[in-house]
């Protein structure tokens, strides 16, 4: 069946059951949880209320008390349909709700047919945390936005939705105590449009935008109908310009600060002393009278130390407490903000940076670094929810870069997210009990609008779905995508503005005889791919795709999708530079980050050159560590010029080389340095590096390129590691 998240357990069995025109419902059933399945189908059906020994077509039936709910088992649901109607089982309303969502997508996949088959359905999640977040902050969604956004996630029985309400871009919840905070903190002078790396600005004041306590205590009721909990984040200590905004006193500088304006991390953060703790703990305080959260979110992620280093309080502060230096610092402000946020019967959870110095002692960790974060905090036995950006950013691209809107960066398609495992490898089965369940973010620096967050969410957010529930296979992974086009119907019949990134081309380079080849696929019948290599776009009377396009040298391939005669798909372009690297034999001696490694060493011999403005999949992306590449000509080779790129965006902590050395060998063990770069020729040449190397004949080309290593005091992300963004590395 169309299912998404897949049951666990399906049988069918003899007889079909025949869905009526009017609808005749057990009197006894939950009737909130109820009347949003009567919703769902208002136009098609008419329903009325009856005792079961009436002829009732639909039941709901607690399980005996005998069986009592095992931990996790308050999600547990089986759904019975025979020709006599459908019973539902489960342990709460919440199992009921969860039912009522499979049973919505049963109906709508036979509705036409007006037949459904016989069957008994056993269902209940893997994972207790299924959630997604929402940033409010960089760009603002309406309470009516904010609800739709709640209606996905109960469609897909996610039940936490993470709502991060604060940042350096904007403060956008009313506290009454600081009215400051949104007369002040909620609106920006101006925003960055496009790419980053244009540094452009719209000239318009955004704002005052913020969601009244009345608007919250709605929204919360609204998501409790659809039992999702609600899980607010109040960033602290860092990602604060907005808060300092409006109370200036709270930070170790006297400013004054505005509401940023960029994207990227600042130094201003708020100050550790007595007067700071007491505003965080007033606003706590009337967070949590608005969210019945167990757990409150106190953000804790990139938290530059710089002006702690030149504060005198906070130095002073290390001193008192013996804290070994600033990270130790966080810790203890972590640690304050813990225990008053416990006294109040809560529980924090915060970004994987709250490791820092020592976790709080009953802190849970959101791992999205990597899964490291999660992994320590198991092993030290403390809940993680898994997020690594790898496989759960969802302002990432979901398709080819090129033909994608603008976008944060990295490449998390639909398969990807579907092929993550939230329980990591090197957790043993008691470790991996701590790990709560899944999470993917989406935050809205490039997502202006609420059709770009449908864009960006949809299909992904159904990857995820599964993921979550504990049902996907990626060994099976068209079967799922079979499955997520049939729902396009669904998010079509309610108007949603999804990605159709999936119908587009994919392209991929692959060695082939000492070069390469370009493969297509799409998630279609592969007979409708047409192609050019002259730069023209594809007509139905193009090239049809047969096997991988050999790339004999620099051109530009063009593809499209049809069916029936009509395109189907974007146009996809490529544009290959060939040189004497491309296609060869490409080792590295450390590997690029997770989000950054589309392709592998391979991407920097595919002939492919990268797009400054797009982080997706041409570039390989390093944090704090060097690039070493030797590459293997396979015989001895005549060159005398050595290119690659490197790019700079320093907003995004990417930087510039300190340096780059060229070795040549025969033998791949003794090097011969031919030439060295320092900084000053990296940034003279914008990171576009072009070597004369004079006439080489070796076999074998070693390019070393050093990180910057820490990032220096007055850029965003001081003290912390740099990246190291390289593309291309190609020799004529």
């Amino acid at each position: 069946m169309n299912l998404i998240p897949y049951p666990q357990k399906v049988e069918f069995s003899q007889g079909e059951f025949i869905i009526p025109e009017n609808f005749k419902l057990d009197e006894n059933l939950p009737k909130e949880e109820t009347e949003y399945f009567k919703k769902h189908f208002a136009k098609r059906y008419t329903f009325k209320y009856g005792k079961e020994d009436e002829g009732t077509h639909l039941i709901n039936s607690l399980f005996p008390p005998s069986l009592t709910p095992l931990h996790g088992e308050q999600e547990k649901y089986t759904i019975e349909i025979s020709p006599g109607g459908i019973r539902i089982h489960s342990y709460t309303k919440q199992g009921y709700f969860l039912a009522l969502q499979t049973l919505i997508q049963i109906i709508d996949q036979y509705k036409d047919g007006k037949k459904i088959p016989a069957m008994k359905i056993e269902d209940q999640p893997k994972f207790a945390w299924r959630g997604m977040h929402l940033d409010v902050c960089r760009h603002f969604f309406t309470v009516d936005e904010v609800k739709q956004y709640i209606d996905y996630l109960a469609m897909y029985k996610l039940n936490t939705f993470h709502w991060h309400l604060t940042d350096d871009q904007g403060w956008r919840i009313e506290i009454k105590k600081y009215p400051k905070l949104t007369q002040i903190g909620s609106k920006r002078k101006q925003s960055m449009i496009g790419a980053y790396a244009d540094n452009t600005f719209d000239g318009k004041p955004y704002g005052p935008y913020f969601y009244t306590q009345e608007q919250i205590k709605e929204v919360v009721k609204y998501a409790q109908e659809r039992h999702i909990n609600i899980v607010p984040e109040i960033e602290m200590p860092g990602h604060a310009l907005a808060a300092l905004s409006a109370y200036p006193e709270l930070a170790c500088t006297k400013g004054p600060f505005e509401v940023a304006t960029t994207w990227g991390v600042f130094d201003d953060v708020f100050c550790p002393k007595e007067e700071t703790f007491k505003f965080l703990e007033n606003v706590l305080d009337e967070v949590i009278k608005l969210f019945p959260s167990k757990y409150i979110h106190i953000g804790g992620d990139e938290c530059p130390k710089t002006r702690w280093k030149e504060c005198a309080h906070c130095q002073e502060l290390i001193k008192k407490n013996n804290l070994k230096d600033e990270h130790g610092l966080q810790s203890y402000f972590i640690h304050r903000i813990e225990k008053y946020v416990n006294s109040k019967g809560r529980k924090i959870i915060g970004w994987d940076e709250i490791l820092e110095g020592g976790l709080a002692p009953n802190a849970a960790v959101m791992s999205w670094t990597g899964v490291n974060g999660g992994i320590e905090a198991a092993k030290s036995k403390h809940f993680a929810v898994m997020t690594p950006g790898a496989y759960c950013y969802f302002d990432h691209y979901q398709g080819d870069p090129q033909s994608e809107p603008n976008a944060f960066g990295g490449f998390t398609p639909l398969d990807k997210v579907y092929s993550y495992d939230p329980i990591p490898a090197e957790l043993n089965s008691e470790q991996a009990k701590y790990i709560l369940g899944v999470q993917a973010n989406l935050w809205t620096e490039y997502i202006l609008d609420f059709k770009q967050v449908q864009y960006m969410i949809f299909p992904r957010l159904m990857a995820l779905s599964e993921v979550g529930w504990g049902t996907s296979d990626p060994k099976n992974y068209k079967e799922f995508e079979k499955r997520v086009i049939s729902q396009f119907k669904v998010l079509d019949n309610m108007k949603v503005n999804y990605a159709k990134s999936i119908y587009n081309i994919l392209g991929k380079v692959i060695p082939v005889n000492n070069g390469i080849a370009y493969e297509l696929s799409t998630s279609q019948n592969a007979d409708g791919i047409r192609y050019t290599l002259d730069g023209t776009v594809p007509t139905l009377h193009s090239n049809t795709y047969q096997k991988p396009v050999a790339i004999p040298g620099s051109l530009t391939v063009k593809s499209a999708y049809f069916e029936g005669g009509q395109l189907k798909s974007a146009v996809s372009s490529q544009q290959f530079t060939v040189s004497k690297t491309t296609g060869k034999s490409i080792t590295l001696e450390q590997q690029p980050s997770e989000n950054y490694s589309f392709g592998g060493a391979f991407t920097l011999v595919d002939g492919i050159v990268g797009n400054v403005k797009q982080l997706g999949k041409t570039w390989l992306g390093f944090q704090g560590k060097d690039v070493v590449a030797t590459i293997d000509f396979g015989q001895k080779t005549n060159f005398s010029e050595v290119y690659f790129n490197i790019l700079e965006n320093k907003g995004s902590w990417i930087h510039l080389a300190k340096s780059a050395k060229i070795f040549v060998s025969d033998d791949n063990k003794t090097f011969t340095m031919i030439r060295e770069i320092a900084n000053e020729e990296i940034r003279n040449a914008k990171g576009k590096i072009k070597l004369n190397v004079g006439m080489q004949n070796a076999r074998y080309l070693k390019v070393s390129i050093e990180n910057a290593g820490i990032i220096p005091a007055g850029n965003p992300g001081a003290d912390s590691k740099a990246w190291l963004f390289v593309d291309e590395i190609g020799v004529n």
